[in-house]
């Protein structure tokens, strides 16, 4: 598993892969994480399981994202790829300058590479042109590429002009142990007004109080959210916020309250580890998750795990992640996400809600099992173990615009010929990457050959898992 965002920064696509890669560990196989050195995180950790986590020094630019240099990672990566033994690079992130030059130096090397989309991207801005044009050249000689909603499926097929076989759907998940609900209070002991939980059902004067747990950047929308609390705290005076989160739109909520004198009313958190988030979401009703763009929003299943009423924008591939009877969902429009609100207030006031069950539900729909027994078939069916109608659920034999096999051939001239049809000028661009990369191994290979590098000993492993565990 390659990516720059990785633990111990908190995040979506951080716990993804720390939770798949334990998961994949437990059902017999070998993983270990490729990331960027941290402050007080570097050179080699072991995480619970036998998680290896490599993190190697590289300048951070923006959003914990490595500077893109290309080549200057082969050597390192060349010698940890052969330590390991490794058969499989998983790359994750379209941000993540590692992982998208992990899968170019692995291809090289002859090794199968899977990436796994886990954002939505636009196309109409320079930034995003760019973008996609980049994700284009990494996954034009990927073998197979996942993402963790239909929309996000969507997007990216458009975005990398790929065929939609080789792109698989694989949601993300939780452990529900970890986001369980308070207890609620057994009759004949404390009344409600004085139990620790949320007060269900909630009275006319009961204080209800909503959750927000999010990083604060503009896509996350906090802009909105700065420009909502006000009012929906004007149309529900017995109603407080809670926010845990950091980053640069923090100082916009700060004045916010400040201005609005609403320090009673409003907590303000700051980061937070993800071991804490359910002790933060169990004081609350309500989760408020403003984004104006998500792939998936892990952070809306943990909250209704945790029995919270979620209120939603309806963008990108939330409309996918929870049922309607938990979710009220809004328009990114500052009018209807205060209306939505109000809505769930109501619902919960009025005790139409029964949050109680939430937890046993999205137990029951999410398991990180499932995501690595699906992880597990993706590896299996680019490796050859399945065959290629099983594996791609479609006759591909008269598939003329696309064959299920182009991205098993390594050889340099088909490489070549895919790269090529990138783009008029950026074809010939790519090409020349892919021979640079190419002759620095040949390099790596004179200089440093694989029978001078030690192999790593690997950890003890656990029996695999039966096929029928869930």
């Amino acid at each position: 598993m390659v990516c720059d965002f990785f633990y111990p920064q908190p995040g979506g696509v951080e716990s993804h892969i720390y939770q798949l890669a334990t998961k994949l560990i437990d059902r017999g196989h070998k993983v270990i994480v490729i990331t960027h050195a941290y402050e007080d995180r570097k050179g080699i950790r072991y995480l619970t399981n036998g998680v290896k986590v490599y993190h190697v020094p590289f300048a951070i630019i923006y959003r914990s994202s490595t500077f893109p240099t290309v080549f200057s990672f082969f050597p390192l990566f060349r010698n940890i790829i052969i330590r390991e033994r490794i058969e499989i690079v998983h790359g994750h992130a379209t941000m993540s300058t590692l992982c998208q030059e992990a899968i170019l130096h692995g291809r090289t090397m002859g090794l199968r590479t899977v990436f796994t989309d886990h954002s939505l991207v636009g196309f109409a801005d320079a930034g995003s042109i760019l973008t996609n044009k980049l994700l284009k050249f990494t996954l034009s000689d990927v073998d197979h590429v996942i993402c963790v909603s239909h929309t996000g499926k969507e997007n990216t097929v458009l975005r990398a002009a790929l065929d939609p076989l080789m792109v698989s759907v694989i949601p993300n998940a939780l452990v529900s142990d970890d986001f369980k609900p308070l207890p609620r209070p057994e009759p004949g002991s404390l009344p409600f007004a004085q139990h620790p939980l949320p007060a269900h059902p909630l009275g006319p004067d009961d204080i209800l109080t909503i959750v927000v747990v999010s990083r604060l950047f503009y896509n996350k929308g906090t802009d909105l959210l700065t420009a909502a609390i006000p009012r929906i705290l004007e149309n529900h005076p017995n109603t407080r916020f809670i926010i845990a989160g950091s980053g640069p739109k923090a100082i916009d909520l700060q004045q916010m309250i400040e201005q609005n004198v609403l320090q009673d009313k409003v907590e303000m958190l700051g980061p937070v580890r993800h071991e804490k988030v359910r002790d933060i979401m169990v004081k609350g009703h309500v989760y408020l998750h403003p984004s104006l763009t998500e792939a998936f929003g892990t952070v809306i299943v943990e909250a209704a795990s945790c029995g919270l009423y979620v209120v939603c924008t309806a963008v990108g591939g939330i409309p996918e992640v929870l049922p309607s009877h938990m979710t009220v969902f809004a328009k990114p429009e500052e009018n209807d996400l205060v209306a939505a609100t109000g809505r769930a207030i109501a619902a919960l006031r009025a005790n139409k809600v029964r949050t109680e069950r939430f937890h046993e539900q999205v137990k029951a729909m999410y398991s990180w099992t499932n995501v690595a027994k699906r992880a597990e078939r993706v590896y299996r069916g680019i490796s050859g173990d399945i065959s290629e109608d099983d594996f791609y659920g479609a006759d591909i034999s008269n598939a003329s615009h696309w064959s299920a096999t182009r991205g098993r051939n390594f050889a340099l001239i088909d490489r070549l010929k895919r790269y090529y049809g990138c783009g008029v000028w950026a074809g010939k661009l790519f090409c020349l990457c892919v021979i640079v990369d190419y002759l620095i191994f040949v390099f790596c290979e004179w200089w440093w050959p694989k029978d001078k590098i030690d192999i790593a000993r690997d950890w003890p492993r656990k029996p695999p898992a039966s096929n029928d565990d869930e």
